[in-house]
């Protein structure tokens, strides 16, 4: 995950959605799609994160339209991802990827591609953060912080609407389970037409991407190979320790005030 939200571009238009899983190397991916098609790359991880706050808002409002009841669901959904990922060459990751069929109404020419990497290897990086998280805390000590304070509200629309209706099963608990992975990629097969889904693994390098997009192979141009996991764990800890010391401010100030109360009404 980058540190830099991508800025939408007016003339670009998405050609890839990517459908991938987060821990599948979707920043390695958002990279090397925006290189190759010369234009950004949407990952949510990074826009959400490091977008002012009114972004991840903006996400929340069109997410708690699903799942889709009515047509003015359908119709809020549809124009809030069309607001959302306009101007991108691609997008990458949550949210996005849970929205595959409203893309592919949108961007009929783009192509869905899922990053993909052992399945249970991929569960393995995401059980510890599962089973072992406590949102609850979390979001008490990023509470102080604009954007981040937004993280559990987001988190919880996702559950309650499109990522809970793809993968969760009634008296299932509402968290991500290895039977996410298999129940995404039959999603997929599902909704999208054969000829545009493509799968594929970002070890594998430039070669098969490119071929799959249909353009030139770079040269003397290393692939981008970044961690998604050891950046928003990094990203985290840092956000964990400013929300800690938002606190300790808000504490001594308040401290402070009331001292400074306490002698007053003394003096008079």
């Amino acid at each position: 995950m980058g540190q830099t939200a991508s800025q939408p571009v007016p003339d670009k238009s998405l050609q890839v959605i990517g459908a991938g899983l987060s821990r599948t190397g979707t920043t390695s991916f958002g990279v090397a799609c925006s290189y190759l098609l010369d234009g950004p790359c949407y990952h949510g991880g990074t826009q959400m994160l490091n977008s002012p706050e009114s972004h991840i808002k903006r996400w929340i409002e069109i997410i708690r339209h699903t799942p889709v009841k009515d047509e003015t669901d359908r119709e809020a959904v549809h124009e809030g991802v069309k607001e959302m990922l306009g101007g991108y060459v691609a997008c990458t990751d949550l949210p996005s990827n849970a929205f595959v069929e409203e893309l592919m109404d949108i961007y009929p020419n783009a192509k869905v591609i899922c990053t993909v990497r052992d399945p249970d290897k991929w569960w393995n990086s995401l059980a510890p953060i599962i089973e072992k998280g406590n949102l609850t805390v979390l979001s008490w000590i990023l509470a102080p912080l604009p954007t981040l304070r937004m993280f559990r509200t987001y988190h919880d629309a996702l559950d309650d609407g499109r990522v809970g209706e793809l993968y969760f099963r009634p008296g299932e608990p509402k968290r991500p389970t290895r039977a996410m992975w298999d129940r995404h990629i039959e999603h997929l097969k599902k909704v999208v037409p054969k000829e545009k889904l493509f799968f594929y693994d970002v070890r594998d390098g430039w070669e098969p991407l490119c071929a799959i997009l249909g353009v030139p192979v770079p040269k003397d141009v290393p692939f981008p190979k970044l961690n998604d996991a050891q950046a928003m764990d990094n990203f985290m800890k840092a956000s964990a320790r400013r929300g800690l010391m938002a606190w300790t401010v808000t504490f001594l100030t308040v401290a402070v005030a009331g001292f400074s109360a306490g002698k007053y009404a003394k003096w008079i």
